[in-house]
């Protein structure tokens, strides 16, 4: 088994909780990848699938896929793009429309920009989970909301929760390892 981390705009793989996660699920003995992505030089929806496709293995069956803020529209666009289901998808404050905070939404115009195929996406992971900060300063809450709508799994929303970034106290995120490690 293996798991891929995608961070977000402006964001690095040593920010927010990615490397407690990763240590907590290689104590597990998974292979964990988190790949650096470009942004905010050269941030795309292109330049993402390029980097991901060079610093991650080939996704299956046996696959994690987690991912934060731009992150996680990043994994509904691998999601989108494959032919086989993964065995989880975690959504971590997925942004998936403009924010109104001008100079984000211009990086992620490339993944913000898609009409998804909910019905494919939704046949491509075993498991869903979404979750979000009912106090995000970044991503509103109507645009998890919508999300749940399309993918048909249930929003869990955490108190006080923010972005679920470093910002808001998320170094380390419980919550989320166990809802992985249920599912393994």
């Amino acid at each position: 088994m293996h798991a891929v981390i995608l961070h977000g705009t402006m964001s690095t793989p040593d920010n927010n909780w990615f490397p407690w996660l990763k240590s907590k699920l290689e104590a597990k003995n998974i292979e964990v990848f988190v790949p650096t992505l470009p942004t905010p030089e050269n941030q795309s929806k292109e330049s993402w699938c390029n980097a991901l496709n060079n610093q991650a293995p080939i996704f299956g069956e046996d696959t994690l896929l987690i991912g934060h803020s731009c992150g996680a529209n990043h994994v509904l666009h691998v999601l989108e793009s494959m032919d086989k289901a993964v065995a989880y998808a975690g959504l971590i404050g997925c942004v998936t429309e403009e924010t109104g905070v001008k100079d984000i939404d211009k990086l992620n115009d490339t993944f913000i920009h898609h009409d998804f195929d909910w019905k494919k996406i939704r046949r491509n992971a075993k498991h869903f989970t979404i979750l979000h900060g009912d106090d995000d300063p970044y991503v509103p809450l109507a645009q998890p909301l919508a999300l749940s709508r399309n993918l048909n799994v249930p929003l869990t929303i955490l108190p006080k929760g923010g972005h679920l970034n470093a910002e808001a106290g998320y170094t380390t995120f419980d919550f989320l390892y166990e809802d992985i490690t249920k599912h393994l």
